[in-house]
């Protein structure tokens, strides 16, 4: 992913701080334990002593024997571990914690980016904590079948809106089982109301909580990333262009409703077949039937997607209007 300096320094800013946390934690997990064991103040205390006297002789003498420093470096270590175990504390109590333990909370491992970096890179140049309160209200733990009715038939599936629904939830965990596998894609349609941007949210939030990378855009604001708008120079457009191809999962609510024209339609061909290529993971929802995308896109749109997504269609009332109305009965 290509980052202008800004949001990249905005990234290693974001790893200052974590270590900076738990820098932090550590100190008040050792002063913790210097106050509930300490035998263990004296033997840090032993540490800095024998490390003093043993640079000592190092700089007197380069090649002075320091192997008696580090076996009694061994053995203090060995009898703190005893000592932490013996009053209820992991052995590893007092070292540093990793909120990443692959990169040290440094955004790089073996010369490379460490998945969280990506993460990261997403959240800062998309904001994306600005959906985190919906996804706090909106998600699987949320998410409840009692709205769909499980009487009417809908004559173009052949099942109920409940049968439906359940069909949804059993496809969107399907795919977060599996997202780093080829073909891992939903395509969930229906009437207004019905659910598709729920169901969204709800998808969003696990593969969020699974350490995956995500990015959640209205058709609109896809589209407008795309043609560079939402960015004030060329280095964050490319930066935003390269991140919708490279993300794990890439959501795409309410397609249909931005302004359709040959950019659009090439556009999303372009991103649609490149994550089939790559397998990463995406979750369209719309209004569309298929029938329809192939008449408002391409047919070769509509290719890609018969032949590599799950289709899932939602179907029922306005499920907004049907809260509300048992809201106004209480």
């Amino acid at each position: 992913m290509s980052l202008s300096n800004a949001q990249f320094d905005a990234v290693m800013r974001h790893y200052d701080e974590i270590r900076e946390q738990k820098r932090h934690e550590q100190n008040a997990r050792t002063e913790e334990v210097y106050g509930a064991i300490p035998e263990i103040l004296h033997l840090d205390d032993e540490i800095a002593a024998r490390s003093m006297d043993a640079a000592k002789a190092r700089i007197a003498d380069p090649g002075a024997d320091l192997s008696g420093y580090r076996s009694s470096m061994q053995r203090i270590a060995a009898r703190k571990k005893e000592l932490l175990l013996a009053h209820g504390y992991p052995e590893d109590y007092l070292e540093l914690q990793y909120e990443c333990p692959v990169c040290r909370d440094t955004g790089f491992a073996d010369g490379r980016r460490c998945a969280c970096f990506e993460r990261a890179a997403a959240e800062i140049v998309y904001g994306k904590y600005g959906l985190k309160k919906v996804l706090d209200r909106e998600n699987f733990g949320s998410f409840s079948f009692e709205w769909y009715s499980d009487t009417i038939v809908d004559a173009s599936t052949g099942k109920t809106p409940l049968d439906c629904a359940k069909n949804g939830w059993e496809a969107a965990h399907r795919l977060l089982d599996s997202l780093d596998e080829p073909d891992q894609n939903l395509y969930i349609y229906g009437n207004t109301g019905t659910g598709k941007t729920f169901l969204s949210h709800c998808i969003a939030r696990d593969a969020l909580d699974l350490g995956h990378s995500v990015l959640y855009f209205s058709a609109g604001e896809f589209f407008d990333v795309l043609a560079g708008t939402v960015f004030g120079h060329s280095g964050d457009r490319h930066a935003g262009s390269d991140l919708i191809r490279t993300v794990d999962l890439l959501i795409i609510d309410d397609l249909g409703t931005e302004v359709t024209n040959s950019f659009t339609s090439s556009e999303l061909f372009r991103v649609i077949n490149s994550r089939i290529t790559d397998s990463r993971s995406t979750v369209i929802s719309t209004n569309l039937a298929l029938k329809d995308m192939a008449t408002k896109y391409s047919e070769r749109i509509f290719s890609r997607v018969t032949s590599h997504y799950s289709i899932v269609k939602l179907t029922g009332d306005d499920i907004r209007i049907r809260m509300k109305l048992a809201e106004a009965k209480t």
